[in-house]
């Protein structure tokens, strides 16, 4: 029994002098965050410019396919407005776990030169996401603001669930990092994953469309699609399950949790497999 106890109290001991040793890395995180950026924006001809023409490109297919030929209900919201609501999360969930999912095979020469905590790496790419994000979020606004969507007491509740995003986003791309190590056919699964994922969470049309005998199962298989419709509901009003909510945020801790611990098991070993 004491055995257990002191084990517990070490391990603790152990990720808190992690953590705080990741932040002793600061410098670091930003010098990755920031040739990261250099690399996808400051060597183009359009620059910022692709983070604007990907959502609006696929914008345009989801409003011809699912909004004239489909024809999907958004209650009274132009479905430009309803689509973008998705899309805006969606783009930041997409670039972190392809860039987070890659990134240890990338910087494997650094990896095995010098000694840092390498989940500074995944976690770098985050950062150069929120750029993506905060673009597609100005032409959702701009969207609100030219079809006259009223803004509602439920923007209050956008924190939580940007933190949601956030939290989902950099726990899955964790998780694809750490696999990529010892399972490189993970890295040809990524942009399957992605491809087949934006159709199978509710971007282009919402979960309410998933029969009620499904929408459990739905939510734990897919807990982004929780995040969405919560964020689509802070954003432009409308409706919400909580009770499928909450399980969509179990699971999105368990992601995150999970996926830390799993990374610093293999991240013992990173040097020698990469």
């Amino acid at each position: 029994m004491n055995n257990k106890s002191t084990f517990y109290f070490d391990s603790n001991k152990k990720n808190k002098l992690y953590f705080k040793e990741i932040l002793n890395y600061k410098d670091l995180f930003y010098s990755l965050a920031w040739r990261e950026f250099k690399v996808r924006y400051a060597q183009t001809f359009l620059g910022f410019a692709w983070a604007l023409l990907q959502p609006i490109a696929t914008l345009i297919i989801f409003f011809f396919v699912f909004g004239k030929a489909i024809k999907v209900d958004t209650g009274n919201i132009p479905y430009p407005v309803f689509a973008l609501t998705g899309l805006t999360v969606w783009s930041y969930f997409s670039f972190v776990i392809s860039t987070a999912g890659r990134s240890i095979i990338t910087e494997s020469a650094m990896i095995k030169k010098i000694y840092f905590p390498r989940l500074v790496i995944p976690l770098s790419k985050a950062l150069v996401g929120l750029i993506d994000f905060a673009i597609s979020f100005v032409l959702l606004v701009c969207a609100m603001l030219y079809y006259q969507i009223p803004v509602t007491l439920n923007l209050f509740w956008s924190p939580i669930f940007l933190m949601l995003i956030l939290v989902v986003s950099v726990g899955v791309g964790i998780w694809i990092s750490a696999l990529s190590i010892r399972f490189r056919d993970v890295q040809h699964i990524i942009p399957f994953f992605i491809q087949i994922g934006l159709y199978a969470t509710p971007v282009a049309y919402s979960s309410a469309v998933i029969p009620e005998q499904y929408q459990l199962f739905y939510h734990l298989l897919n807990p982004l699609a929780g995040v969405i419709e919560g964020f689509r509901w802070c954003m432009i009003g409308g409706e919400i399950n909580f009770n499928y909510l909450i399980y969509s945020i179990i699971i999105i801790l368990i992601i995150f949790i999970s996926s830390i611990f799993y990374f610093r098991k293999v991240e013992k070993v990173m040097a020698d497999i990469i």
